[in-house]
């Protein structure tokens, strides 16, 4: 019986899709029975400094202790399939879970790298740390495609990106995490964050004290005036997105319910995590729930984990991975099992991914360094058939042996998820019609 069952009363159920009566042993499948017709939505998690592909979905117990490392597999809900040893709450959804074993950009910089993964085109030149935002490496984000061509469900953005953006130390923002040339309009809505705080509020979602909401009305009728007679004078920044959407969430209940995440049993935020990734997942099925059809939930630093604690690990790897495997492997969980109570899991596709992958041999420091040959991603909902392998590595999870994708793929198959079509194209400055994606579609995985 699924850990978070418990949480939810008759009533919770009834409400959940008439399921108050059935209190016998429920599995996911039983769960996602019900027929439902929704829109589509993605989340993604993005594991910023990559983690290893040995230690997650790939293991390969029988090479050398020098690629093997010293953490062992563990099995998994589904026959064959062996994940690593510190994801045992994940090992026992694997079969609502298709991994990706063949993922390679050839590019072993964070940022270039991140860039690639998160937009489905190269970085021009590849292999470069450190890359900033900008023409020519100005290609939309995939929040940034689904605000373009998803309309917006209620008064909050179709995409969100949180807790925090990607950067390199120093906090230098990695490109491809915003619209690009499509222009600030379609950004993703970027909420910096800490939804484990005990004062966790949303910024523009309360009025200041010396602001009463009768001379909020009366701001926003003036502005609406002004934008009136700009527009008659032809003037471009007469309707500005950020501003109207700033307007929308402050008169927004809805807005206001979605970030509530004191709403929630006290049982419900313990099993995601009382970590800032953990409750950030948390807040991300609320957004879902809220109407944002993608949500992009970052890694965030662990305070005193090593390698600044992030997935980074050039050195002392293992001891990385226990700080924050047991993180990630809770919180994905939770996910998995939330959406799938809620009859939300059919509907909703969850992306686990990073910019790279991690080096077949161990260094001398006990860490693996970057890899961009190949690497894993793993899919769960959204339509995916679970409990299924597409592609493999080599003996030492080196370099692809089957499936080989690049991120244009994982884009095109996410997009499909998402339900929107392959060949869908959006405008370039010169005006030239492009199509979203160069990718095909993991058709394989569904």
């Amino acid at each position: 019986m699924l850990s978070l069952l418990h949480e939810y009363s008759r009533r919770e159920w009834l409400r959940l899709g008439g399921l108050g009566s059935v209190f016998g042993p429920l599995s996911l499948t039983t769960l996602q029975a019900t027929p439902r017709r929704r829109p589509r939505n993605c989340i993604v998690l993005f594991l910023l400094g990559a983690p290893p592909q040995h230690e997650t979905w790939d293991p390969k117990p029988d090479a050398p202790a020098e690629i093997r490392g010293d953490l062992k597999p563990i099995a998994s809900a589904t026959p064959g399939l062996r994940v690593g040893e510190l994801m045992p709450l994940t090992a026992k959804l694997t079969n609502h879970i298709a991994v990706l074993r063949g993922m390679q950009t050839l590019d072993n910089a964070h940022s270039s790298s991140g860039y690639y993964m998160t937009t489905g085109v190269p970085h021009a030149p590849m292999q470069v740390e450190n890359a900033k935002p900008g023409a020519p490496n100005d290609w939309p984000a995939m929040g940034a495609i689904v605000r373009k061509l998803v309309k917006q469900r209620g008064s909050l953005p179709s995409a969100v990106s949180l807790p925090e953006t990607p950067a390199n130390d120093g906090n230098i923002l990695w490109p491809g995490q915003d619209a690009g040339f499509l222009g600030r309009a379609a950004d993703p809505w970027l909420l910096t964050c800490d939804p484990n705080s005990a004062k966790f509020e949303v910024p523009g979602l309360t009025l200041p004290q010396e602001v009463p909401g009768s001379r909020f009305d009366g701001r926003r009728s003036l502005k609406d005036a002004m934008d009136a007679h700009l527009a008659k004078l032809g003037d471009s920044h007469a309707h500005d997105a950020r501003t109207q959407q700033a307007f929308s969430l402050l008169s927004s209940p809805e807005a206001r319910r979605a970030f509530d995440l004191n709403a929630e049993p006290v049982k419900v935020r313990e099993r995601y995590g009382r970590s800032r990734f953990g409750q950030s997942v948390l807040l991300a099925r609320r957004l879902i729930e809220a109407g944002v059809s993608l949500v992009r939930v970052n890694w965030t630093r662990v305070e005193g984990a090593p390698n600044n604690g992030h997935w980074d690990t050039h050195a002392k790897n293992t001891d990385g991975l226990k700080a924050l495997m047991p993180i990630m492997d809770k919180a994905y969980s939770a996910l998995l099992e939330d959406l799938a109570i809620r009859g939300m899991l059919d509907d909703t596709l969850v992306v686990w991914m990073g910019e790279f992958g991690r080096t077949p041999k161990i260094n001398g420091n006990g860490g693996r360094d970057h890899w961009g040959q190949v690497f894993s991603v793993a899919l769960a909902g959204g339509g995916v058939r679970g409990g299924t392998v597409y592609g493999a590595s080599d003996s030492i999870a080196g370099y692809p042996k089957d499936g080989h994708l690049r991120p244009a793929d994982l884009l095109a198959t996410v997009y499909h998820s998402l339900g929107i079509p392959k060949d869908s194209e959006i405008i370039d400055p010169q005006g030239r019609p492009l199509p979203i994606t160069r990718g095909n579609v993991v058709h394989q995985v569904f």
